[in-house]
């Protein structure tokens, strides 16, 4: 992860997005805000992840279900 994704990435879903959505919930504690901005920001990262996964060389050009379906069919012929 780069230093400016990951600037942008704590700014926006750490903060910004969570703030938002404290706001027009009408939620009052900050120990609510802070559940918000923990839940946006581990969703991010997830999703962050999981999209360095996919950008592999090896699942580029490919969809996920057919990665799964292809590395299937190869152990099937290993063994």
């Amino acid at each position: 992860m780069s230093g400016p994704r990951l600037i942008v990435g704590v700014s926006v879903m750490g903060i910004a997005v969570p703030l938002t959505i404290f706001l027009l919930l009408g939620l009052h504690t900050p120990s609510q805000f802070l559940t918000v901005a923990a839940t946006t920001f581990m969703a991010w990262g997830v999703g962050d992840f999981l999209s360095t996964i996919l950008e592999k060389p090896r699942l580029q050009n490919r969809s996920p279900g057919m990665a799964l379906k292809e590395d299937l069919e190869r152990r099937k012929a290993v063994y």
